[in-house]
C-alpha cells in the first residue's frame, strides 16, 4: 500500500459501517455500545498507550447536541492567544494545542488541528499508517489476519486514537476534543483526567442510542464530567440541568450552568463574533467560561476568578473575533449569487439556521419591497433522519419570521453525493446511507412532494448531485442579472439540512468557481 494522503482516505474509507449494520444497530433500540471504552482501551493498548497517557494532553472534553464544534473552535482560538511571546511577560504555560472535532466539511485532515490548522496530508498520511501499521502488528501476534473486519477500529474510533497518536507525538500541551455521539460511552471518553468538561445545548437527536427524552440525552452527555475537573454547561430545560447537577454530584466536582456574559449578548455585545448568528453567542459564553478556568487551571495569571461577572480580558475578545468554522451560518459571494451556508440537522439547529437566513434576507436587502419580490433559492437534503420534519420545521421558521408564505420562489432537493461524473468526492464518501434510496432519489422526491403541499407557489426541483444543484442556481441568478438591472443584489440562495451537504457544497464552489460554471 503506497502511503499518500489519497491512500490514507481510502482505507478510512473502508473502516465506514455500512448502512445495513447502522440499519441492524437502530432498529434494535440497544443503546449505546456498553463495551465502548474498554475497546477504545484496548485498541490505546496495541498501538502503544494506556489511558493515563492522555493525562499529557490537558484535555478540555466538550459534549452537548449543539454547537459542540462552535465552542470547541472559540475555547481553541482563546487558547491560542495564550501561547504567544510577549515582551516582558511569562513564558507561555502550554505550546501547542490540539482541536480534534466532527465532521469534517470538506477533508478528513480538518478534524485533526494544532494551533487551529488542520494536519498537512504529508502529517496526517504519516500518522495514519503509524497507527494503521500498529494495529496490523497486534493483529498477528493476537494471531489473527491483519486486514480481516474487527481488527481494527471503525471510521470515527480509528480517528480518535490517530488523534491522540498524532498530539502525543506532535507534543500537543493542551487539547479541544469534542465528543463524538453521547459522552458516557463515547470513546473519547477513555480521558480519565481532563481538565475541565463543557457541555452545550442539548436537544433530541441520536434517539436510538441515546434515549427519546431530554432527560436521558443529559446523562449520557454528562458522562464526560470527572472528579477533579470542573464543568460548565450552557442553560438547559430545567429538567436536564437537573440531571447534569446530579452526575457532578455523583463525580464529586463542581457544575456551573453559564448564563452569558454582560459583554456578550447579541442586542448590545461590543465582541464581533467570528462565527455568524446570534445563537453563537451561547456558545461564546460557554467557551469563555471554560477557557478562563482551563487558563487558571495550568497556572495563567491575570484571569479572573469570576471571569462572567468581570470584563472580558483583551485576549479572549481577540480570540472570540478570529475565531473561524466554515459551514456554520457562513456567507459567500459571487457575481451572481450570495450563497448562505449552514449545516443545521436538527429541529433546533434547523430552526436558528433559518432565523439567522431570515436576518440575512432583512440585512441584505435595499428595501421591504425588493425583499419580497426577490428571486430566492433553497438548497437542502437530509439523508438520514426525519428529513420531511426537518424540511417543515425550517419552512415554519422562514414563513413566521419574514411574514409570508412563499419564503423561496425555487426549493432543490438534492443528494449528497458531490459530483455528476465523479461521484463523492474521496474525503465525502458515505457508506452508512441506503444506495437504493440514493439512486432512485427517494427522499429527494418525498421531500418535494411535501413542500409542494405546504408551498404551491414555490417551483421544486431534484437533482442526483450537489453540483447539479450548485449549477442550477447560478443558471437561474445569471438569467435574473440579464433580465434585471446590471446593479441589481445577488440572488441569495441558502444552502442547509446537512453538513454533508455543506461540505460536498464548499468542495463544488471551490472546485468549480462561477467563471468556470
Amino acid at each position: 500500500m503506497t502511503r499518500t494522503y489519497e491512500a490514507a482516505i481510502s482505507a478510512l474509507n473502508s473502516l465506514q459501517t455500512n448502512f445495513a449494520i447502522v440499519e441492524q444497530v437502530r432498529k434494535s433500540g440497544k443503546a449505546l455500545n456498553e463495551l465502548s471504552l474498554p475497546e477504545t482501551v484496548e485498541w490505546l493498548r496495541c498501538i502503544g498507550y494506556t489511558p493515563s497517557d492522555l493525562n499529557r494532553l490537558n484535555a478540555i472534553h466538550v459534549a452537548g447536541t449543539k454547537g459542540k464544534g462552535s465552542t470547541s473552535a472559540f475555547i481553541s482560538t482563546i487558547l491560542s492567544q495564550y501561547t504567544k511571546e510577549e515582551p516582558n511577560q511569562p513564558t507561555p504555560k502550554f505550546n501547542k494545542i490540539g482541536l480534534y472535532t466532527s465532521p469534517h466539511l470538506r477533508f478528513a485532515r480538518e478534524r485533526i488541528q494544532i494551533d487551529n490548522a488542520p494536519l498537512s496530508e504529508e502529517k496526517f498520511a504519516r500518522y495514519f499508517f503509524e497507527v494503521w501499521d500498529r494495529l496490523e502488528e497486534a493483529a498477528k501476534l493476537a494471531g489473527k489476519e491483519p486486514d480481516a473486519w474487527g481488527s481494527k477500529p471503525q471510521y470515527f474510533r480509528y480517528l480518535t486514537l490517530m488523534a491522540f497518536h498524532t498530539y502525543l507525538s506532535e507534543g500537543v500541551d493542551a487539547a479541544v476534543i469534542e465528543c463524538g455521539i453521547g459522552g458516557q460511552y463515547d470513546c473519547t471518553n477513555v480521558i480519565e483526567q481532563p481538565k475541565v468538561a463543557a457541555v452545550t445545548s442539548l436537544g433530541i437527536d441520536h434517539t436510538a442510542m441515546l434515549g427519546t427524552t431530554i432527560e436521558q440525552i443529559a446523562w449520557h452527555k454528562g458522562g464526560i464530567i470527572k472528579r477533579g475537573a470542573r464543568a460548565f454547561a450552557a442553560p438547559q430545560p430545567t429538567s436536564a440541568e437537573e440531571v447534569l447537577a446530579k452526575r457532578a454530584e455523583e463525580a464529586g466536582t463542581q457544575l456551573d450552568i453559564v448564563r452569558g456574559h454582560p459583554e456578550l449578548r447579541p442586542e448590545n455585545s461590543q465582541v464581533k463574533l467570528g462565527l455568524a448568528g446570534d445563537f453563537q453567542y451561547t456558545n461564546a459564553s460557554l467557551a469563555v467560561a471554560s477557557a478562563a478556568e482551563y487558563l487558571r487551571k495550568v497556572g495563567v495569571a491575570d484571569i479572573p476568578e469570576d471571569i462572567m461577572n468581570a470584563p472580558l480580558p483583551a485576549k479572549f475578545k481577540t480570540g472570540l473575533e478570529q475565531t473561524r468554522l466554515g459551514g456554520r451560518c457562513e456567507t459567500r459571494f459571487e457575481k451572481d449569487v450570495a450563497w448562505y451556508i449552514d449545516g443545521g440537522h436538527t429541529l433546533e439547529s434547523i430552526r436558528l439556521a433559518g432565523q439567522w437566513f431570515a436576518s440575512r434576507i432583512e440585512a441584505d436587502s435595499s428595501s421591504e419591497e425588493l425583499a419580497a419580490k426577490k428571486t430566492r433559492i433553497l438548497i437542502f437534503n437530509q439523508q438520514t433522519r426525519d428529513s420531511t420534519a426537518l424540511a417543515h420545521a425550517l419552512y415554519e421558521t422562514l414563513v413566521a419570521a419574514l411574514g409570508c408564505d412563499a419564503p423561496f420562489t425555487h426549493v432543490v432537493f438534492c443528494t449528497n453525493v458531490t459530483y455528476k461524473s465523479a461521484g463523492f468526492r474521496p474525503d465525502l464518501v458515505s457508506m452508512n446511507t441506503n444506495a437504493d434510496d440514493l439512486e432512485l432519489l427517494r427522499v429527494q422526491k418525498s421531500l418535494a412532494t411535501a413542500w409542494n403541499a405546504v408551498d404551491p407557489k414555490a417551483q421544486t426541483h431534484v437533482f442526483g448531485t450537489i453540483e447539479e444543484a450548485v449549477d442550477f442556481a447560478r443558471e437561474v441568478a445569471g438569467q435574473e442579472r440579464e433580465d434585471l438591472r446590471k446593479d441589481e443584489p445577488p440572488v441569495m440562495t441558502f444552502v442547509t439540512g446537512s453538513i454533508h451537504l455543506v461540505g460536498g457544497f464548499l468542495d463544488v464552489v471551490e472546485t468549480k468557481p462561477a467563471s468556470e460554471a
